[in-house]
This record gives structure tokens, C-alpha cells and sequence, in this order.
């Protein structure tokens, strides 16, 4: 057992010995190795772990620099924001199994958008950060300024003009610790996003230009001048569920070698994916770590771990343990 660990590391090495919980502990030990031996981490955030507020932990990990460049949908990206700024008006909604499509439509007529067991109210989150983006988007515009999504709600957050607004620990806010840090992030297909979905309305209306939000290509070619800047000790790879912040990210590696033609290009040195996706074939999310390997993304050592669990669960347990909790 390791002696410096708090009290929930030192229960989960007791007592997670075997099958999927044997496999987290796996999985964090080798995490905490790759960073012991100079290597950066790479953490994808699929689904909507914001609004499950995994910020909670997350943000003391990019604190504490377990963490270095963060792929997320759009959702993520905005929803812990939201839950900053708005989560005394959240709902929770524990019988949400047993909703029928009336109890659907009444929570839509109350302004209350369910993620799950949990409503984002639209008027006190989206529209509360929508009239202070919106400004930030056109002052950009008007310089002739253009940026990443990510960077937009990074202005957002450090101008101070929410602070009236917050409504939870500003350290529980995963974006603002990375804000404070200037912490990369990835953000692909962030236009399908309630924010993406805004800025469209304003240039369908012809108050923006679409050039004036940078592309998912510059995203790319973004990661690929940081994973070639910063792969020397090796990248790890710590995926939260399926999806396009997943796969996004980790095709990189294959563009730069395959497309770029970089053979000298470094797989990527450790990979883990937290998943209840069924097994399976031709699906991303249900995909083992080793089909990876024939698409140039892994290298035939390089430490495999998929943990077949909810990541509202596995999640905060690693990080946990990678914090000496």
C-alpha cells in the first residue's frame, strides 16, 4: 500500500482488487506514472461531466498541473459555466425514468433544459452568459480579432463580468482554474453547442462573421504544434467516454506521422478510457484500446486500461488518487 496517500487512495488500494475496480486502480497508478516520468496528460471530457460537476476535483487537478491540455465538447465548455453563475436555479430530477412526454414538455415550458436528473434553467445560465459573450465576440470582431471558442469564454470568465453572478466556489470551476492557467483545450464540433448555436443565430442574422470563430481544422493544426512541442517525454491519453472529444484529439498522432509525413512522431504513451459503452464493433466508444493500434494512434506497448464504468463514479476516484486524497 502507498504511504503517502489519504484515507480514499488507501481504500481503494485495499479494497479495489479485482475486475473493473482493479482496472481504475491500474489505471490511476499508471497515470501517476507517466507524470512521474515527465510525461503530460491529455484529458478528453465527452458527455456532460460540467453540469455532473466534476469541476469539483477537476479544477484542482489542472491546479495542481496533473492535467496539461484538455480536449471537451462544447457542452462541457460552456456548462460549467453556467453551473457557476446559475446552479441555485438548477433543477435535480431524481425520479427522471419515470418522466412521461407531458412532464418533458412542462419542464421545456419552465424554461428547464434536463441533462439527465439535472435541468439547466435557459433564462438564468444561457442567456446570463449569452449577453456578455455576445460583446466579446463583436469587440473582436471589430478589431479584427479572431479566436477559439475556448478563448472567447476564457475573456469571459477573467474580465470579472460575471463575478455578480457567481453562485458557487470559484474554486469548484474547472474553466476558471484553467483560464487562470491559460490551460490548452480542444474543442471540436463546438458549434452544436447552445453557445455554438447562438453565434450561428447572429450570423444567419449578419450581425458576425463566421471567420470571426476559429475553425475545428485550426483546432487541429493547433494540437499539432503542441503535441510536437511537447511529446518528448511522452503524451498521455485519459478519456472520459466516447465521442468526438476522444477521437478528435487522438488522430493527431496519425495525421502528423501518416500526413505529415513525421515518422520521428511519438504514439501516444498511455491510454484510458472510462466507459459504459457496450462492446462492440464498428463504434467508437465501444471499441478496446488495441484497435487503436491499427489505426497508428497506440503503440503496441504503450499502457492500455478501459474501465466498463460510469464516469460520474470512476472518475473523481482517480483523480482522488492522483491528488493523495
Amino acid at each position: 500500500m502507498t504511504t503517502n496517500k489519504g484515507e480514499i487512495s488507501k481504500f481503494i488500494e485495499k479494497y479495489y482488487l479485482h475486475f473493473n475496480a482493479a482496472a481504475l486502480v491500474d489505471a490511476a497508478k499508471g497515470y501517476e506514472d507517466q507524470l512521474n516520468s515527465g510525461a503530460k496528460m491529455l484529458v478528453s471530457l465527452a458527455g456532460a461531466m460540467s453540469t455532473a460537476e466534476l469541476g469539483k476535483i477537476f479544477a484542482e487537478m489542472i491546479r495542481q498541473d496533473k492535467v496539461q491540455i484538455v480536449s471537451c465538447t462544447g457542452a462541457n465548455l460552456e456548462e460549467d459555466i453556467m453551473n457557476l453563475v446559475a446552479h441555485s436555479h438548477y433543477k435535480r430530477v431524481p425520479n427522471y425514468r419515470d418522466l412521461t412526454p407531458q412532464d418533458e414538455w412542462d419542464l421545456l415550458e419552465k424554461g428547464l433544459n434536463r441533462v439527465t436528473d439535472t435541468c439547466i434553467p435557459e433564462e438564468e445560465a444561457f442567456r446570463r452568459i449569452q449577453e456578455h459573450i455576445v460583446k466579446i465576440w463583436k469587440d473582436a470582431e471589430a478589431k479584427g480579432e479572431r479566436y477559439l471558442p475556448h478563448e472567447y469564454m476564457y475573456k469571459l470568465l477573467l474580465s470579472g463580468v460575471l463575478e455578480e453572478h457567481y453562485e458557487i466556489d470559484l474554486k469548484d470551476s474547472w474553466m476558471y482554474a484553467a483560464a487562470e492557467k491559460n490551460l490548452p483545450i480542444i474543442c471540436p464540433g463546438w458549434e452544436d453547442s447552445t453557445m455554438g448555436n447562438i453565434f450561428a443565430s447572429y450570423v444567419l442574422k449578419g450581425e458576425l462573421k463566421a471567420s470571426t470563430m476559429k475553425s475545428g481544422i485550426e483546432y487541429m493544426t493547433f494540437l499539432a504544434d503542441w503535441y510536437t512541442n511537447n511529446s518528448q517525454n511522452g503524451i498521455g491519453f485519459f478519456q472520459i467516454g466516447g465521442g468526438i472529444a476522444g477521437d478528435f484529439p487522438i488522430c493527431v498522432v496519425p495525421m502528423l506521422y501518416q500526413d505529415m509525413e513525421r515518422p520521428e512522431t511519438p504514439f501516444w504513451s498511455y491510454f484510458c478510457q472510462i466507459s459504459d459503452s457496450t462492446t462492440s464493433y464498428g463504434s467508437y466508444s465501444g471499441a478496446v484500446p488495441n484497435e487503436k493500434i491499427t489505426w497508428g494512434k497506440l503503440d503496441i506497448n504503450t499502457p492500455k486500461f478501459i474501465i466498463e464504468s460510469d464516469a460520474t463514479i470512476v472518475a473523481p476516484l482517480i483523480f482522488a488518487y492522483l491528488l493523495d486524497m
